[in-house]
Formats: C-alpha cells, structure tokens, sequence
C-alpha cells in the first residue's frame, strides 16, 4: 500500500525547493519530461523555468532540471531541450483557418516565397504534378508581392510561361485577381458582365484584357472548381500541420467569406476521427443578407455555447453579424441598427460570445452604444465579447470597451497595408496603430493574430516582429522600438498566448504554462528573448506538443515522430 503521509512530504519537500508541482502527481511518474531549456510560462510574472513535466496532457510540474527530473520514471519520455527556448502553443484570435484549410491541399502556396521567381516556380513544379487542363490557383495576401525582391505582380505572359497547360488564377486580398487566357476561356468570361457586380476587368491601351479583374472579386471565388471531400481533407490535415511547424496550437476561427455549413464538414471528419493537431475555437457567420437572424436561431437551436471538447468547440457568432453592418461606411439606418440590437440581445440571453469585425474609430460609436444598451439588460462580461480589427482605436473607445468587459482581438493590418495608411493619414496616425499598450495599460484584454489567410500571412512570427520593429511588409519603418504603442517582447507573445486563450473562453486551461494547464507547447529554433528582432520572423518550432502529444517535430527531434514517419513510410 502506498504511503500517503510519505508522498505528501515528498511534495512539500520538493515546494520548499521551488517545484511548482500538483499534489496529486505523486502517485504516478511523468509521461514525458523536458530538461535544459528556457521555457518562459507567461504566468502573471513571466516567469522562466528550465524544466517541466508532463502527465496525460497536462502540466504537472515546472522548476529546475534536476527537480522535474525527479518526477521521470522508467517508462518516461525524457526531452532534452539543450538549452532551447519554450513558449506556449500560440494561439492564432482570427484566423479563416477552416477556409484556409479546405483548399490547401489543392492551391498553390505562395506565402513564404521570398521573390515572385519563386512564387512562378511554385507554379510552374505545381504544374508538373497535375494534368494537362487542371486549375492552378493561388490565393495570397496583397503583402505577400511587397515581400517579393521584385516588389510587382506577376504578368500574364509570366503565369502563361509558368503553367502553359493549365488554367492559372492568382488572387490577392479580395481586391484584384490575374488569370490567364485559358482560365478566362474555361469559366467564360469575356465581358463585365460575366464577374460579380462591382468588378472590372482590366484592359490595355489597345482594348485587350490583361487578364486582370479588379474591385470586388469576393464571388469571384466561388466560380472556380471546389475541392473533393477527400481532398478538403487532406487540406485540413496539411495546413495545421504547416501551423504546428510555426508553433501554433490553436486558432479562433470567425467563419468569413465563402463559408457555408458544409464547409466545415471537412473538419469536422478530422475532428471526429480524433486527428486534428490544433485546437479550433469556432463561430457562426451571419450567412445570407436580410435572414440572418432566423439563420442564428435555427442553426444554433441545438447548438449551445462551448459545444463540443478540448480540440473543437463552438464559439458564438461573429465576425460578420449583419451584413447591413458589416463594413458599414459612416451612421447605418435605424432599421439596421435595431435588428443589430435584436441579434446580439439574443446572443446575449443565450450566454453566446460575439465577435464583431469594426473598421474605423470614427463610427464605432454606434456599435458600442448598441453593446451598452445589451449590458444594461444582460452583461456582456461573462460573455468575452470581442471588437475584432479596429487599428485606429481612440483611448475614449479602449475605455468603453474596458467597462464593458470586452475584449480586443489585434491583427497585423498595419504589416500588411501600413503603406498605404501612411499615404492617406501620415506617419503619426499610422505610428499609433494599432494602440496596443495604451489598451493594455487601460485594461482591455488583448490578444493577437492574422486574419490569414487570404489578406495576411498565418505565420505568428511574422506578426511578433512587426508587433516589436513596426515595419511594414515592404520594410517600410512606420513606428520603432521605443514608440510608446510598441509593446514589450514578453507582452507581445502574452497577447499571442493568454490573449487569444481569453478570446477562446479557455484562458483557465491554456494559454500559460503552469501546472494543470493542458501541455500545448513549442520548441523554438531561436530564443525569442535575445534573437535580433529582425531575425524573429525566421523562427520556426522545432517541436509542437499539443496536450502532451508531439504534432510536430524536426531536427534534433525528428525522431519523437515515429508514428508520421511510419505511416509515410507505408504509402
């Protein structure tokens, strides 16, 4: 019989020596333990640990090596980290990563290429792979060609000579899109007529198209060819293992543009057969304009907040609620306003999260009045309701926003169109946006991610670089290390982790890692404390744990992925 007096001497013993460690963990050893790292817990005092340990997907102890140590038993996975830096599992607060997901198997990813060279080779070993007639699309931020050494788009002769054989589309943002002749031909279009309203087609001084369709392409997108099922699949599966290799363990996803309910059927078959690698937080779009309302109650009928489990939950409704109010230039109508407020009310009385997309501070008056009606009757506190996007808040907003309990959810807008803000507004607006350490000194939560993956970058080491240098995707400086809204490199990697995990309703399970959180975590390449901030955006995990499992590993730990390299193996 075991001694239970003994093990809770042990214990104490082991407190007294700075173990941070769960009473209950005696009874068994460790399931895996990592030693000789740098591993920054992002708990309230930032504090940093050399070792953990891990059991049934949870933390169990954090300290010194040789104190964790003691925890490891004969059948212990032991990890030596080498000196290594750990950071919790980023998480990503507004990422289309179902969209994102479904296609990726099946687009050409242009994210990471370094010059538009690259970006045609891509296409061009893309081509290789498929058959003569097969579609080529790549769907990209407009900030991926500012990145690019030539800083221009393609040509249509370029995308011709890459794919000669197949249709080609290249998209960036939702603004401007270049096909080449037989794609043009294979989706018949030959006139305005034939793209979405509001969009043109580009012609050259002689008249011709110049395979450019500018303006309002959001539709344009669903004219192509859809994935298979099979094929949505294996997207889903590809894309968050590319999240994995970044040290991404979760995302929240606010649903977006072309997305439907059987979208996430694809998800929701990795979900079910237990293989998804990152925690998907996600909620319901207002889908058709005018219906939304009655769309809400019939969907979510069955449906209530935090449906689902540890990797898959739903989240609430958002980004778009209306799409009355969604983009809404200046003062929406009365009309407008009131069936807003009869939608969130509702959300409200059935305990629902929001997240509402707001472009500008100068009319964000109108949504904040609505929220504040609603918290008279029902607080939104409780409820994690978040103001997604708004770089340009004012402090009188931060401080509304802070009374009522709500949250902000900050993308890196300004990485990818800081340049053309700083044309419009000029270098003292574009320097205090977005005003992140005035909201954090207010009190607002918050937290950080991408908006991926078709108008930025899903790769968060990107964004803790800009957070940190403030440069555009060009290179241009719009603000430096000691501007006053240039947060610090503990704070920037809080909004990231703890921040995002508010966002997700689960900062009491992860998000930090402490003992009894669940063990989501990632190796780095580089110590994230002392790197040269203009080497941040190179970092990449090493190794990405998600509950104690290994999703991902390379280099030096390779190795800990016997179960991928088997299954590749027998292919």
């Amino acid at each position: 019989m075991k001694n239970p007096i003994a093990g809770a001497i042990k214990v104490a013993v082991l407190a007294v020596a700075g173990l941070a460690v769960t009473p209950a963990a005696w009874p068994q050893s460790a399931d895996t333990v990592l030693l000789n790292g740098k591993i920054l817990t992002v708990d309230n005092q930032s504090s940093t640990r050399e070792a953990l340990a891990i059991r049934e997907g949870k933390i169990i102890a954090t300290g010194s090596s040789a104190d964790v140590k003691k925890l490891a038993g004969p059948s212990t996975r032991v990890i030596d980290l080498q000196g290594r830096t750990v950071v919790p599992g980023m998480i990503d607060n507004h990422m289309h990563a179902t969209r994102a997901a479904e296609t990726f198997s099946t687009e050409v990813n242009w994210i990471g290429a370094t010059s538009l060279a690259e970006g045609l080779d891509r296409i061009r070993q893309a081509a290789q792979k498929v058959k003569p007639g097969a579609w080529l699309i790549v769907v990209t931020p407009s900030a991926t060609v500012e990145t690019f050494k030539e800083k221009r788009r393609p040509t249509q002769a370029e995308l011709v000579a890459a794919a000669p054989n197949n249709p080609v589309y290249v998209q960036l943002g939702y603004g401007w899109t270049m096909m080449t002749p037989l794609a043009l031909t294979t989706l018949n279009i030959n006139s305005d007529a034939d793209v979405p309203a509001g969009a043109k087609i580009e012609k050259d001084a002689s008249g011709s198209p110049t395979g450019v369709i500018a303006r309002n392409i959001v539709t344009l997108f669903d004219k192509l060819p859809k994935p298979t099922f099979d094929e949505q699949v294996e997207g889903t599966k590809e894309f968050f293992r590319e999240l994995n290799r970044l040290g991404l363990t979760g995302v929240v996803d606010p649903g977006g543009n072309n997305v439907l309910p059987e979208d996430y059927q694809a998800l929701f078959k990795v979900w079910r057969e237990r293989e998804l690698t990152i925690r998907v937080a996600y909620s319901l779009c207002g889908m058709t304009p005018g219906s939304e309302f009655e769309e809400y109650k019939n969907y979510l009928a069955m449906m209530p907040m935090g449906f689902g489990d540890e990797m898959l939950h739903f989240n609430g409704i958002g980004e778009r609620i209306t799409w009355a109010m969604n983009n809404v230039n200046g003062l929406a109508s009365e009309a407008d306003r009131r069936k807003y407020y009869d939608i969130v009310k509702w959300a409200a009385d059935h305990g629902l999260t929001v997240t509402m997309h707001w472009g500008n501070d100068k009319n964000v008056d109108q949504l904040l009045t609505i929220w504040e009606r609603v918290n008279k009757e029902v607080p939104v506190a409780p409820l994690r309701w978040t103001v997604a996007h708004l770089d340009n808040a004012s402090p009188q907003s931060l401080q509304r926003m802070k009374a009522l309990g709500v949250g902000w959810t900050v993308q890196d807008a300004m990485y990818n169109g800081g340049d053309q803000v700083l044309k419009q507004e000029g270098a003292e607006a574009l320097r205090r946006m977005p005003p992140v350490e005035t909201a954090r000194k207010i009190g607002v939560v918050v937290s950080a991610g991408t908006d991926a993956h078709r108008v930025s970058t899903y790769n968060p080491f990107t964004v803790l670089q800009w957070f940190l240098d403030g440069k555009t995707a060009s290179g241009t400086p719009a603000r430096g290390p000691q501007d006053p809204e240039t947060p610090s490199r503990a704070d920037a990697l809080r909004f990231y982790t703890m921040g995002s995990a508010w966002v997700a309703r689960e900062d009491d399970r992860r998000g930090s890692l402490e003992v009894g959180k669940l063990a989501d975590l990632a190796v780095l390449s580089k110590d994230y404390t002392t790197v040269p901030v203009e080497q941040i955006g190179s970092t990449v995990s090493l190794l990405t744990m998600v509950g104690g499992k290994v999703v991902y590993a390379a280099g030096p730990y390779a190795h800990l992925e016997e179960k991928r390299a088997r299954r590749e193996g027998s292919d």
